[in-house]
């Protein structure tokens, strides 16, 4: 495919992409648009042309400041608008509509792309919950029910941010060693969690479940997740019942949604699942894809230094496995709900996804490239997550997720 409009070679946003956004180009109206390169398509322009047809409809969708109305139209009408910009954007020559339609992506603010209802996390990399058990439960790591399903709890979805949003570090009770009782601070041990997500895109009555294989008629696309994590907080608290403080101050989500039509041909099968799962979870089809991911530190005002290289087709369980038994018992869901992976880590340390990890539980200090050592996050670092999946001279990317520890 070729456009009339100058397309970085290296762009995240590429012809075979075309992520949905919500943006504002220092007009303060926030509405929803589709990236292309280093420019944006301001899809409430391009819906005043007539491109959609229908212009005073669409035109109302796309002025909304979140994608929930927009997605709830369904796969048959967000399929076509995706397919009508990817025709104009492929004419022979520029067309007259362009300078009213296209905005600079750089100079564009970025808002969170949809309303989130509810939020769950999942815990489906069998890498990561091997290492965390490893250092609290050496002899057992994994529960007995980890491979026999996709362990998750629900979050908290009024604390989710868009990227650049700044990170507040979290307080709460926290229990240093050999002390007889917690003590109130600030948190000491302030990690990140590389994690992807996926967008719901169809919404369930109560009492209605989805069937593994069609789990993803009900996903619209996927975003970069990371799931900000007080660990010495979360370890204080976290029997019997899960995390709480330890997560829910902040979790952060870059502003593309990439349409899961656009990660067709980066499919790949996921690890073996042994035992071989029950049959409300069996996949018939390969159910993983084939993203590359880092993650990367930056204290202020230094040079960054990638501290984790992951791929998201490690994960054990998958996204339709995840959404399966997220409504197996009758669980509703709806339009603009999360759905995070958990923490995304690899077989080898360069891989491991979290600094709980990489650090093995603060024990081993990390290098940086201004000199200074991490262990956990210091005030002033920004963490930034970065994915994109490439084959065949094609990529899609995300973009990148960021935020700034701040007290």
């Amino acid at each position: 495919m070729r456009s009339w409009l100058p397309i970085p070679a290296d762009s995240d946003f590429s012809l075979y992409n075309l992520p949905y956004g919500i943006f504002d180009a220092g007009d303060q109206r926030p509405r929803a648009g589709i990236a292309i390169g280093d420019h944006i398509i301001d899809l409430a322009a391009a819906a005043e042309t007539g491109l959609f047809g229908k212009k005073r409809f669409f035109k109302k969708i796309f002025e909304q400041p979140v994608l929930n109305d927009f997605i709830a139209l369904g796969k048959p009408v967000t399929n076509r608008i995706r397919k009508k910009v990817l025709d104009w954007l492929c004419l022979p020559q520029r067309p007259d509509t362009a300078d009213n339609i296209l905005t600079s992506r750089t100079k564009a603010r970025m808002h969170m792309p949809v309303r989130v209802g509810d939020y769950t996390d999942f815990y489906s990399s069998i890498e990561h919950a091997t290492n965390v058990g490893k250092m609290f439960r050496p002899d057992n790591p994994l529960l007995p029910n980890w491979r026999w399903l996709p362990v998750g709890y629900h979050g908290r979805a009024s604390s989710i941010v868009v990227s650049g949003t700044p990170v507040q570090r979290p307080h709460g009770q926290i229990k240093l060693p050999d002390a007889e009782a917690p003590i109130f601070s600030a948190s000491r041990r302030l990690d990140f969690e590389l994690e992807m997500a996926f967008i719901i895109g169809k919404e369930t009555q109560m009492g209605e479940t989805i069937p593994v294989d069609k789990a993803e008629e009900y996903i619209f696309g996927m975003v970069l997740f990371n799931d900000w994590s007080a660990r010495d907080i979360q370890a204080w608290e976290y029997v019997p019942l899960g995390p709480f403080l330890g997560k829910n101050f902040a979790s952060s989500v870059s502003p593309w949604i990439v349409p899961i039509e656009a990660l067709k041909n980066v499919r790949t099968k996921g690890p073996r699942q042994n035992p071989a799962p029950l049959d409300y979870l069996k996949q018939r089809k390969a159910g993983n894809y084939d993203i590359e991911l880092e993650v990367a530190i930056q204290p202020k005002g230094k040079q960054e230094t990638i501290v984790c290289k992951s791929n998201f087709r490690y994960l054990y369980w998958s996204m339709a496995q995840q959404l399966a038994h997220h409504t197996v018992n009758g669980c509703n869901i709806r339009v603009g709900d999360i759905m995070a992976s958990g923490t995304i880590s690899g077989p080898e340390k360069g891989s491991f996804g979290s600094l709980l990890e990489i650090s093995w539980g603060g024990k081993e200090s990390i290098a940086m490239a201004d000199g200074s050592t991490r262990t956990f996050l210091q005030d002033g670092d920004t963490v930034v997550i970065r994915g994109s999946a490439k084959k065949d001279g094609m990529k899609i990317g995300f973009g990148e997720v960021s935020g700034e520890i701040t007290n």
